[in-house]
This record gives C-alpha cells, structure tokens and sequence, in this order.
C-alpha cells in the first residue's frame, strides 16, 4: 500500500509516470523501508496507465463487493429496525432503572 501511496503521490505532483527513485525519494523522506520487489510490481501495473481511470475502475469494483453484514439484515425489514432499536433501549433503561433500585436496597447509592 505504501508504494501505492508514493505513486498517487508522485502523480498528483505532477510526475504522470513516476520511476522506481521518485518512488524511493518520497518512502525515503518518511523513513519508509523499500522492497524492490514489490515496488517495481506496483510500477509495472501502474506504469502508462491513467490514474484516474485505474482509480474509476477500482471503484467500481468495489461498488460490487456486499457490505452491511448483520446490521443491515436487521434494518431491511421496512422499519423493522427501528422497532428493535427502540425495544433494546427500552431493555437498556429497564436493566438501568433495576440496577438502581439494586443499589437503593443497600442503604447507600454509588455516588452518595
């Protein structure tokens, strides 16, 4: 991801097609280890490529990727969600109210 980043970098100063030491150059200004290895893989992939078309496309890619997990299986039921929202915050004060009470039965509260 680093080598990503210097390369962004380099384009958005100005240099269309950064080389293998412009990259080093910025990592080395930010006491950034270099592998050549996976730097030159990232300019190989890079390298004559428009980045604002590479970073549409991946976008766009990413637009397919399935998100919301769990929560928004509980949302999707048309208001469903706020229903059970509600009723766990009606849990939540009952829980408190009891623990209150709890407290009251000692003689003595937490901050007394």
């Amino acid at each position: 991801m680093r080598y990503v980043a210097a390369y962004l970098l380099a384009v958005l100063g100005g240099n269309a097609s950064p080389s293998a030491k412009d990259i080093k150059q910025i990592l080395e200004t930010v006491a950034v280890g270099v592998e050549d290895e996976q730097l030159n893989k990232v300019i190989e992939q890079l390298s004559g490529k428009n980045i604002d078309e590479v970073i549409a496309e991946g976008q766009s890619m990413l637009a397919s990727v399935p998100t919301g997990g769990v929560a928004a299986a509980a949302g999707g039921g048309g208001g469903g969600g706020e229903a059970a929202g509600a009723a766990a915050v009606e849990e939540e004060k009952k829980k408190e109210e009891s623990e209150e009470e709890s407290d009251d039965d000692m003689g003595f509260g937490l901050f007394d």
